[in-house]
């Protein structure tokens, strides 16, 4: 709960909620024009980090250390593992997962076990049990079974619900497998705390990065806000954050 509230503070929109309560503090205790500069500060900032331009370009500098790469490029480990945050478990029996943004981890996953990169394959995400009934290792199961994996070959961890918990119980299930070098898939922009999250845990990691998202060709639209390039540098200063905050 305390991770999910300081994201949101840190993200673009919470910081701009955060200085426009402050501004209307100021102004309400009459201090007008210190108010006024707050507000105006508040709303430049959103403009900023809504604009598609500046949003692609704080992705790009977490993505450039891992461009995409061919399948043959990446050396064999003993176990694949898929990091969650990629699609909503259902709600209700019998509905099917929806698949997010991410899902071409799952997909980049299953190319790499059908070209013998790994003979295990553990998913690793949990879920909240008030809104799903499953986690969603469970879901990315049903995803790569009808991507061919066979189901012998997949490991579930459905416990995790961040990125460290990832790394810990992925530790948990495989050191007593003797696996120690794996292939780590997740997005490129989430790559690199990924990466150190897992060596921490005593992990050789081949990372094998993908759903590159960040742009580096742009016309005049580019310079007006949008709410998806909100998103998009939400989830960069997050990681940004998190880096520094794993140092």
């Amino acid at each position: 709960m305390l991770d999910k509230l300081l994201i949101s503070l840190i993200s673009p929109l919470g910081t701009t909620l955060f200085f426009g309560v402050v501004a209307l503090l100021l102004i309400g205790f009459k201090k007008i024009r210190l108010g006024s500069v707050v507000l105006a500060f508040a709303l430049l900032w959103l403009v900023v980090f809504s604009t598609p331009v500046v949003s692609h370009k704080l992705r790009a500098t977490l993505e450039a250390q891992f461009p995409p790469l061919e399948i043959g490029a990446l050396s064999q480990a003993q176990a694949i593992v898929v990091l969650g945050g990629v699609m909503r478990a259902p709600e209700e029996a019998g509905h099917m997962p929806d698949l997010g943004p991410a899902s071409d981890r799952v997909w980049h996953a299953a190319r790499l076990f059908h070209a013998d990169r790994a003979p295990i394959v553990l998913l690793s995400g949990g879920a909240n049990h008030n809104v799903s009934i499953h986690s969603e290792a469970e879901s990315m199961r049903t995803f790569m079974s009808a991507l061919g994996v066979p189901a012998e070959a997949m490991v579930l961890e459905g416990l995790s619900r961040n990125t460290r918990q990832n790394a810990q119980f992925t530790a948990d299930i495989l050191r007593p497998m003797g696996i120690n070098k794996i292939i780590l898939v997740t997005s490129a922009l989430h790559t690199r705390r990924a990466v150190a999250l897992f060596e921490k845990q005593g992990f050789t990691v081949i990372p094998a990065a993908t759903d590159h998202e960040a742009r580096t060709r742009f016309d005049w639209t580019d310079f007006l806000p949008e709410a998806s390039a909100l998103d998009g540098s939400a989830r960069a200063i997050k990681e940004m954050v998190g880096r520094l905050a794993g140092r």
